[in-house]
Parts: structure tokens; C-alpha cells; sequence
């Protein structure tokens, strides 16, 4: 496993831009297809965005298909580009990542696919 460490999270305005960093801890996401799930108060953790292990697939949920933008740097840092945010983006935000060759949207979309989990960044938009 990849011990995965988020920072990003905050307060915006809607309308607002944030943008949230996963980075590994001892171990390199180079052969890891990585992704972003986010969880609100009450609700199930849901699917926001994923880049498959080539570094190059992205997927994304409908809901932020436009706004949000998940990209891989030669850091190997992967990062989610939040823009025109939403009072119902707000959600903690979980950074995943695998092994496993995940090349569509929907096993993209499956936690259970995911071998290593983030703490969590909170997100809040107010409106």
C-alpha cells in the first residue's frame, strides 16, 4: 500500500476555485491509476474524478465534467483543479490510488477497486 497524504481543502465562496494535492508517502504513484472521491454529510462516498495508470485517461463524474480537472505532475503528485465551485461540491475529499489497470469510468468509480486511501480534505462552498 501507498500511504497518501491530501492538503488543499478550505472554505470558498461559490463561484470559487481550489485546487487539492495528493502526494505519496515512501512510494512513487508512477504505476498507479489514481483518483478522487468525495463524501457529504450522510450521503455515500461518491466518484468525483480519476487518471488511469498511463497518466494520460482522465474520467469524471457528470456533475463536475467542465469544472474540475485531475492531472498527474512529474512529481508525481496528482492534483484535482476544483473551478466554478458549488454549495453541493462541499464534501470531504478522499485521494485513492491502485495497482489495478482500471480503464473505464465505471471501475474507476469503484472504492472497493482502491488499495490505499487518503485521511481526507474538507471542502465547504458557502453560497
Amino acid at each position: 500500500q501507498v500511504q497518501l497524504v491530501e492538503s488543499g481543502g478550505g472554505l470558498v465562496q461559490a463561484g470559487g476555485s481550489l485546487r487539492l494535492s495528493c502526494a505519496p508517502s515512501g512510494r512513487s504513484f508512477s504505476s498507479h491509476a489514481m483518483a478522487w472521491f468525495r463524501q457529504a454529510p450522510e450521503k455515500e462516498r461518491e466518484f468525483v474524478a480519476g487518471i488511469a495508470r498511463n497518466g494520460v485517461n482522465t474520467f469524471y463524474t457528470d456533475s463536475v465534467k467542465g469544472r474540475f480537472t485531475i492531472s498527474k505532475d512529474t512529481k508525481n503528485t496528482v492534483s484535482l483543479q476544483m473551478n466554478s465551485l458549488k454549495p453541493e461540491d462541499t464534501a470531504i475529499y478522499y485521494c485513492a490510488a491502485t495497482l489495478r489497470s482500471l480503464v473505464t469510468a465505471q471501475t474507476m468509480a469503484v472504492t472497493g477497486n482502491y488499495d490505499s486511501w487518503g485521511q481526507g480534505t474538507q471542502v465547504t462552498v458557502s453560497s
